[in-house]
């Protein structure tokens, strides 16, 4: 099972811990839905590539097929743990549709919700990243590190706080080492988009990683995406800045 980053199906998780699956067209007896409906019936565990980027994909395994709704024209999907592949998930069929049965067993549906979270977490935060260091051009917005396998996506205001939102403008492609320190308060950037490091770090000596890549940042102007919408948004920056000047 696939979701491309640009599909047009407008495949999601729901809120209850299971995928709402489009089909494939309008038609129930199209082959892909028929494959579908035949792995619930067979009770078959699936992968499901959900796509992040172009040709990039979060997989997740095993899902099973647990309803199917044709008058929504939709598959019902429970993401769940390796053990559950071999014995599969029981569903009933009602009105020529199929449902999920409910689960009784309390550590069953923690399962399910604990799985269904650490999935989701999973596909904002590769997707937030793809998204962050391509608007960078895949560089440190501080240091110009072009190494992505160094490179993450750090959060403005933290993803759970109001408007922590895992979008661009709420991100900044940092290496490693900046990233750490941005988290840290050991250093920040101005709503003018310029990098401040805190005074007891500019007064310390310890050699040269700290000189070269801390208090030598010190008043640099960050490197900022191309297209304007996807610059650090100066609000998050502002709340941000009088954080860190607290915590100095």
């Amino acid at each position: 099972m696939r979701t491309a980053s640009s599909d047009p199906y407008h495949d999601e998780t729901g809120t209850d811990g299971v995928l709402r699956y489009a089909y494939r067209g309008t038609d129930p007896w199209h082959r892909d839905n028929v494959g579908l409906r035949t792995a619930m019936q067979e009770r078959l565990p699936l992968v499901y590539f959900f796509g992040i980027a172009e040709g990039k994909y979060v997989a997740a395994w095993p899902v099973f097929i647990v309803g199917d709704d044709p008058a929504a024209l939709r598959f019902t999907v429970a993401l769940d743990d390796a053990s559950r592949a071999s014995s599969g998930i029981a569903f009933s069929v009602a009105d020529g549709a199929a449902a999920a049965v409910a689960p009784t067993d309390e550590a069953a549906t923690a399962r399910r919700e604990y799985i269904t979270s650490t999935f989701q977490r999973r596909l904002h935060q590769s997707a937030f990243r793809e998204r962050v260091l391509s608007a960078y051009r895949s560089r440190c917005a501080l240091c110009h590190l072009r190494h992505q396998e160094l490179l993450d996506a750090a959060h403005i205001i933290p993803d759970n706080e109001p408007d922590g939102d895992p979008v661009v403008p709420n991100g900044l492609a940092l290496c490693k080492l900046h990233h750490a320190a941005y988290d840290r308060n050991f250093l920040t950037v101005t709503p003018e988009y310029v990098i401040e490091v805190r005074p007891a770090i500019l007064d310390e000596n310890d050699g040269p990683m700290l000189l070269h890549g801390l208090k030598e940042m010190h008043g640099r102007t960050i490197h900022l995406p191309r297209q304007r919408e996807m610059r650090p948004d100066r609000d998050r920056l502002d709340r941000r800045w009088k954080r860190f000047r607290e915590a100095s």
